[in-house]
C-alpha cells in the first residue's frame, strides 16, 4: 500500500504492521486505510481485534511496520492522546471515586483546568445520561453504568479518534441503542470510531465499515454491504416463532432458495436457512397471508459472525496468507 503524506494526516494507517509475543502471532501483515466514521473489527477471540486496537493507542509496539494515526506515531503518547480517546472493555477504576470525580481527574492530568475539567465532565456525562448518578461511587454501579463511565472518560477531551473495545457489553437493549445513536451522531460530526463487536446485526446497524480478522490476519474488509458481496452465496440462518410451524415449513420447501427448514425442539418455531434473503422475506409475507400464520417474531440467528468467519476462511477467497 502506498500512502502519500497527506493520507497520513488525515486517515488512519496501517502499513505492513506485524506483531508477535515472542513466537506468538498478534497480527501479521496488516495493511489498512481507515477513514471517517464508524469501522467495526469483528472477528472470534484471539483473531487481533484487541492487538490491532493496542498497536493503534500505542499502548504495544509493532514488530515491524509502520502506524500513523492523523499523522502522529502511536509512540508519542502526549500528542497521540490529545487527539485520541481510549475505552477498554475491562474496569480500573480508583476505589471510592464518583463517576465525577474519576473524569474530572482524568482531565486535570490531561492539563485542563479545574473550571474546564468541570465543565467537560458534565458534558460528557450528559452525552452518556449519567448525570443522575454522576456523584455517587462507582464501585456501587451495574455493569452498564461502569461501562457509560468508561465511554464518558474516552470522550470527555473531545478526540477526533476513539477506539473503543467492545463498548456495548453489560447494557440492555434500550441502552444499547442510546449509545449507538451516540455513536452515530460522533461520526456524522466527523470523528473516526473504531469498535469492536461480534453482534452483526449492530454492525450493521452502525457501521460505515468494517474489517474481519482471523488469526491475525485481515481475511475482508470495506463496506458493510461490500463485504457481505463477498459471502453472498453463505446462507444466512432466520428464526421464526410462530403458531404453525409444520405448515410453514412445508410451503418453505417448496422454493428452491430454502436451504433448510427445521422444527424448533419447543414446536413453536422454526429454523430457515435461505441464500437468498430478500426473496424469503418476500415469500414470508405471501405465505404468512395466505395461511393465517400468526407470527410472533422474525430474527436472524447469524448475530456473532461465526458463520460468516467459517465461510471466509475456508473459501479460496477469504485465504488469509
Amino acid at each position: 500500500m502506498t500512502t502519500s503524506t497527506s493520507q497520513f494526516a488525515t486517515s488512519i494507517v496501517f502499513e505492513d504492521v506485524s506483531k508477535f509475543y515472542d513466537e506468538v502471532l498478534g497480527v501479521n501483515r496488516v495493511n489498512l486505510q481507515i477513514a471517517p466514521g464508524i469501522t467495526s473489527l469483528v472477528g472470534p477471540n484471539g483473531s487481533g481485534k484487541t492487538t490491532l486496537m493496542n498497536l493503534m493507542t500505542g499502548l504495544l509496539r509493532p514488530s515491524s511496520g509502520r502506524i500513523s494515526v492523523l499523522g502522529i506515531s502511536p509512540s508519542e503518547p502526549e500528542e497521540i492522546f490529545q487527539k485520541l480517546g481510549y475505552c477498554s472493555q475491562f474496569d480500573s477504576f480508583p476505589r471510592g471515586a464518583t463517576a465525577r470525580e474519576f473524569i474530572e481527574f482524568y482531565l486535570r492530568v490531561h492539563g485542563y483546568t479545574k473550571k474546564e475539567a468541570g465543565d467537560l465532565t458534565q458534558a460528557a456525562l450528559e452525552r452518556v445520561s449519567l448525570t443522575e448518578a454522576a456523584d455517587r461511587r462507582i464501585s456501587a454501579f451495574s455493569k452498564g453504568m461502569r461501562q457509560r463511565v468508561r465511554l464518558a472518560q474516552s470522550i470527555a477531551h473531545n478526540p477526533s479518534v476513539l477506539v473503543l473495545d467492545e463498548p456495548l457489553n453489560g447494557l440492555d437493549p434500550m441502552a444499547r441503542a442510546e449509545i449507538i445513536r451516540l455513536f452515530r451522531a460522533l461520526a456524522d460530526a466527523g470523528m473516526f470510531l473504531i469498535i469492536s463487536s461480534h453482534i452483526l446485526h449492530e454492525v450493521d446497524m452502525m457501521s460505515d465499515s468494517v474489517v474481519l480478522l482471523h488469526n491475525g490476519y485481515v481475511v475482508a474488509e470495506g463496506e458493510v454491504h461490500g463485504v457481505r458481496d463477498e459471502i453472498d452465496e453463505h446462507p444466512i440462518q432466520i428464526l421464526i416463532r410462530c403458531d404453525r410451524p409444520q405448515t410453514l415449513a412445508a410451503r418453505l420447501f417448496e422454493h428452491e432458495h430454502t436451504v433448510e427448514a427445521r422444527i424448533n425442539d419447543d414446536r413453536k418455531g422454526l429454523f430457515v436457512k435461505t441464500r437468498r434473503p430478500d426473496d424469503f422475506y418476500l415469500l414470508l409475507n405471501r405465505l404468512v397471508t395466505e395461511q393465517k400464520i400468526q407470527i410472533e417474531s422474525v430474527a436472524p440467528v447469524d448475530d456473532d459472525l461465526n458463520a460468516v468467519y467459517q465461510y471466509l476462511i475456508t473459501s479460496d477467497g477469504g485465504n488469509a496468507q
